[in-house]
């Protein structure tokens, strides 16, 4: 895998890309796709960029432990973008209501820690679906799941 040629969130271009797309977020915002509103969204995805960072640990999931390793090349193999309705882990389901304004903040100080962090910050426990992750998997999946986030809210 050729992670240079992939966006990836140690990229500082596409962390200061992702950040102004987080910024552009407002609550009428309209949802393309899915359950969260946009405020549950950007706290769902500040939990993933916390996972990456190994501040929180979800727990493997049993078809991520049979299919996982199968996948995982077809999600973090090219650009393509994640699929719509792709399943999440239940532990970083967001079911109640949040600011949007301070999620967004965030979420955008994640991202600079995530950047500045670099790769011997990352989690080495086992994602709870994919397996095993280098942290430049690391930093292509949490781009790509961000991205998937913000497109899911026309951002």
């Amino acid at each position: 895998m050729h992670t240079f040629l992939m966006k990836n969130l140690f990229q500082p271009d596409t962390a200061v890309e992702v950040k102004q797309r987080i910024a552009s977020l407002t609550s009428a915002s309209p949802r393309l796709w899915g359950k969260m509103s946009a405020a549950q969204a950007v706290a769902h995805c500040s939990l993933s960029v916390k996972w990456a960072l190994g501040e929180i640990e979800p727990p493997r999931m049993f078809v991520g432990r049979l299919i996982g390793g199968v996948i995982k090349p077809l999600v973090l193999g090219d650009d393509k973008p994640m699929r719509r309705n792709s399943p999440t882990a239940p532990t970083l389901l967001i079911l109640d209501e949040r600011d949007l304004e301070f999620e967004k903040e965030n979420l955008s100080s994640l991202i600079d820690r995530f950047v500045v962090a670099g790769s011997q910050a990352f989690t080495t426990r086992p994602h709870s679906f994919f397996g095993k992750l280098t942290p430049d998997e690391w930093a292509i999946l949490t781009y790509k799941h961000l991205d998937h986030h913000l497109r899911q809210f026309g951002a």
